[in-house]
């Protein structure tokens, strides 16, 4: 988030060493700056990058840390630096250990809710004998995304609807899991997001939102109404 290059410069090779494809971006500066709108945007895509894998099916993977923004002065292959670029720093500034409360409420958030680590395959067919869909792609009317809505260029937001009532084992019968929808907003601007109705729940609850992390609130808000999503952010809630 912070380096849209290599500086592999102190390892002696002409910086020639290290993959250079980093799929990274510095969002407006390399490397470190004083720019409170860059570091608050780092900030909320570091948030989203660490919300994808631990709110995603599967055994989640993070670097030893990830989870306070360390970057090795943007050495991506710092194997002879034996230094402050390549050591694990423990002194955390308090914009680091707000990043590591938020990864613990995440992690916390994983543990609570077994339908984020199911143990079948998500298929997204409708189940006859249920009448149930183990997940679905919510579109921003808070209705099913259907065929030409994943072809529209203009789709720029998209929710994740993990139904509890899906089964969750071998044996035929419907789960008694949470409801959970995860929204995505990978795009630069705010979005209107109509929060869908789903298993006749009354409300839904806001767990996390990656533009707001330091909150400890869990708002709530009724079925229809219409979320504004901020640009590049990731949301979960909870149907009540």
């Amino acid at each position: 988030m912070s380096y849209n290059d290599k500086h592999n410069e102190a390892n002696g090779e002409g910086n020639k060493d290290g993959h250079s494809h980093n799929r990274s971006w510095n969002h407006g500066a390399e490397g470190p700056t004083d720019d409170e709108a860059i570091r608050g945007l780092r900030k909320r895509q570091m948030k989203n990058l660490l919300a994808t894998p631990l709110l995603s099916q599967g055994t989640p993977m993070l670097l030893a840390g990830d989870e306070f923004a360390r970057m090795q002065q943007g050495n991506n292959n710092a194997y002879c630096q034996d230094n402050g670029i390549s050591w694990v720093d423990w002194n955390h500034d308090d914009r680091a250990q707000r990043l590591i409360r938020f990864v613990q409420k995440l992690t916390g958030l994983r543990h609570k809710y077994p339908i984020l680590r199911r143990t079948r395959y998500l298929t997204g067919e409708f189940s006859e004998d249920l009448g149930v869909k183990d997940v679905a792609w919510i579109n921003t009317t808070g209705e099913e995304m259907r065929e030409e809505h994943w072809k529209d260029a203009n789709v720029r937001c998209f929710g994740m609807l993990l139904d509890g009532r899906a089964q969750t084992t071998g044996i035929r019968k419907r789960g008694e899991e949470a409801t959970l929808l995860i929204i995505f907003n990978p795009w630069q601007d705010v979005v209107k997001f109509k929060l869908p109705p789903s298993n006749g729940g009354g409300d839904w609850k806001l767990l996390a939102d990656t533009n707001f992390p330091d909150s400890t609130e869990e708002p709530r808000f009724p079925i229809g109404h219409e979320y504004e999503v901020t640009g590049r952010s990731l949301l979960l809630f909870q149907l009540n």
